[in-house]
């Protein structure tokens, strides 16, 4: 279990760090008054490597805290993190609390910026996407002094509380499921991977049960930007023009796999008998398509559910008995494009 999140840091703490007094740092943090530039990055380094935050409303609370949730997510342009935020909202509607969004696409340098203003304004609780953050971004956590719930990962250790589903284990499912069909000429297909962790861990996971088969995967397809029907019919196309002898198509994500099934279906290819196709997230607003896809729920909603529970718990009782490790477990739905046997 992670220890217990230590007290709020001070502007006594960042003049204890940089050696010069309380009223210099303050001039500093706040862009005000004649300091030195030496001084000055003297200060700004110690509240950078401390995770210190400037509290923009000292003195207004006497609680120093508001009503507010912050919750930091990559993006809003798929189905995947509003269903999230739906999960959370149901929660904590029935509480004080109130959740505020953040949008970081993905970018380490603009979740610090995110997190920092977010921060600044001594919120309640946090709830964040992922566990792989800037080491700014993990001191300003680690500093907060509040309840904090990383989510949608369970592969790595928490700063504080974790909530999701193991996307190395759905990886290896997947993988499992493919193999049991008969396929074995298997393409993979979706973002590069550098900054979408969890696309990664899902990438590892199929990849190694592949390897402990004898198999490989024979072809490979990458994009930039977001999920969308057309680029998953134009990212097929590439493949199957390149490497026709595949026959299975593992997409990272529902949308561009949906776009995949069209093209296939367009093109008059057998699915599954000719090439199996399977993605990832459980869209329901897919359920419409032709053919059903083959995917894994992230239980997106239960994520939300159960990070909401744990900060509205913390933040009333910070002592209460609850489990900070949730680690919920997806299941292959099969479709109608994985062929059983």
């Amino acid at each position: 279990m992670a220890a217990t999140p230590p007290r709020p840091l001070t502007l006594r703490d960042v003049s204890e760090a940089s050696g010069v007094s309380e009223m210099t740092v303050s001039r500093v943090l706040r862009n005000r008054g004649d300091v030195s530039e030496a001084t000055r990055a003297k200060v700004l380094e110690a509240a950078k490597s401390l995770g210190y935050v400037p509290n923009k409303i000292a003195g207004a609370l006497a609680s120093q805290r508001v009503n507010l949730v912050a919750v930091i997510i990559p993006s809003l342009r798929n189905m995947v993190f509003p269903e999230v935020m739906s999960g959370i909202s149901a929660v904590l509607e029935d509480t004080e609390l109130q959740p505020v969004v953040g949008v970081t696409d993905y970018m380490p340098e603009k979740e610090e910026r995110v997190l920092y203003e977010m921060l600044s304004w001594r919120p309640s609780s946090v709830i964040i996407a992922g566990l792989e953050h800037s080491d700014a971004s993990r001191a300003m956590l680690a500093a907060s002094g509040i309840p904090v719930v990383e989510i949608m990962d369970t592969d790595g250790t928490p700063i504080d509380a974790m909530v999701g589903i193991s996307h190395r284990r759905a990886g290896r499912e997947m993988a499992q499921a493919i193999l049991k069909a008969g396929y074995t000429n298997i393409g993979f297909l979706g973002t590069k991977m550098p900054l979408d962790h969890r696309a990664r861990k899902r990438f590892e996971g199929f990849t190694e049960t592949l390897a402990k088969a004898g198999v490989e995967v024979m072809d490979q397809e990458f994009y930039s930007g977001g999920s969308a029907l057309a680029k998953g019919r134009e990212m097929t196309q590439t493949i199957l023009e390149r490497t026709p002898e595949l026959d299975f198509l593992y997409y990272s994500n529902d949308m561009i796999g949906a776009g995949g099934l069209l093209y296939c279906l367009d093109k008059g290819i057998d699915v599954p008998g000719q090439i199996g196709l399977a993605g990832f997230n459980g869209v329901e607003l897919l359920d419409g398509l032709p053919r059903k896809l083959a995917t894994m729920d992230a239980m997106r909603t239960e994520i939300g559910r159960k990070a909401a529970e744990i900060v509205a718990a913390l933040v009333e009782d910070p002592d209460a008995e609850i489990d900070r490790i949730v680690e919920l477990t997806p299941k292959v739905a099969m479709g109608e494009t994985l062929k059983k046997r």
